[in-house]
């Protein structure tokens, strides 16, 4: 007999005397899906990995004024599919599916989330940008537990950045703003050209979006500034293998992104880009992230910025398991 994927855990479970329940977050992204099956580590609340999917659906991408297109909804359509087949023998009240920006935005949205849910198996919750901001701060606060130190997280996606300034488990202040990885390559770098003009361009308008909230944060002293997104592992990653940043640091520093904004002008095209670390599906989205996070460092006078992992999937792990 086969099992499915979610009988055949709860049988390794069982198998090697593990019971602790298994957890699973659906994040719809504005550039991929991803899910994270977790569980809650014995006699801890920290959450343990137990398998990850990512799918690069690009959705943001499939926006034709505010609507998506048919071929962006039949690759988000297919990705969940995939993600239910993973998930069938999963009780709901073990199951959070979140879609942000792109889903939140696109007209024909209740179009996509009627299929959207059928292949998933499960309820789809669209949720607003600062409850967005307010899950990746839960994740970052769960995984990174510090009651004493101030931080500023940065989250940018496909779609909008989220930000969000606490101290230990208590949130300060939260933001989502409309900019994005994803949405700004397609509107400043069509076709893939790489040109001074329009990054530049693409930072200032990026600063002045991020210059309306940024005040509120300020008046708060942070000691650590933490980037939550894929953009943020993406870009750390890259200064790291191609030499751009101080040997045997894993951080973002706003010189060694000047350096990798050098690197992508003397390509002037991304198809000429030659970057260790760079894999195919995350090239498109490189320029506008860049700007965006030159923006962030720029408004907030950030020398450095630690790239995490945990984040919005790690807070819907959390919230479910405290349920």
């Amino acid at each position: 007999m086969k099992l499915s994927p979610a009988q055949a855990l709860r049988l390794a479970a069982s198998m090697f005397g593990m019971t602790t329940p298994h957890y699973a977050a659906v994040d719809l992204g504005s550039n991929a899906f991803r899910m994270m099956i977790g569980q809650p580590a014995r006699g801890s609340r920290v959450i343990r990995e137990v398998a990850f999917f990512r799918e690069p659906v690009r959705l943001s991408h499939g926006l034709r004024g505010s609507e998506l297109d048919d071929s962006s909804l039949e690759r988000g359509w297919r990705a969940l599919e995939r993600f239910g087949k993973r998930l069938r023998g999963f009780e709901p009240t073990r199951v959070r599916a979140v879609a942000t920006n792109t889903v939140r935005v696109a007209s024909n949205a209740t179009v996509f989330l009627a299929k959207a849910e059928q292949r998933l198996g499960f309820q789809i919750d669209v949720i607003s940008g600062h409850e967005e901001a307010r899950l990746v701060y839960a994740g970052i606060a769960h995984t990174m537990p510090d009651a004493n130190t101030t931080r500023l997280v940065v989250d940018i996606g496909g779609g909008s950045t989220e930000l969000a300034i606490g101290r230990g488990e208590q949130l300060l202040a939260v933001d989502s703003v409309p900019i994005g990885s994803g949405t700004f390559g397609k509107r400043f770098f069509p076709d893939g050209v790489l040109d001074g003009r329009s990054l530049q361009l693409a930072e200032r308008i990026a600063g002045e979006e991020i210059e309306k909230v940024a005040t509120r944060y300020r008046e708060h002293a942070w000691q650590l500034t933490i980037g939550s997104s894929g953009t943020a592992r993406l870009l750390a990653r890259l200064l790291q293998c191609n030499g751009l940043t101080a040997r045997g640091r894993s951080t973002i520093t706003y010189d060694g992104l000047l350096r990798l904004s050098l690197r992508l002008l003397e390509a002037g095209h991304l198809r000429r880009l030659e970057l260790a670390g760079l894999k195919r599906h995350r090239m498109e989205a490189l320029p506008g992230g860049l700007a965006v996070m030159l923006a962030v460092f720029k408004v907030f006078g950030i020398d450095e910025m630690l790239p995490s992992e945990p984040g919005l999937r790690f807070g819907v792990l959390h919230g479910l398991m405290q349920s």
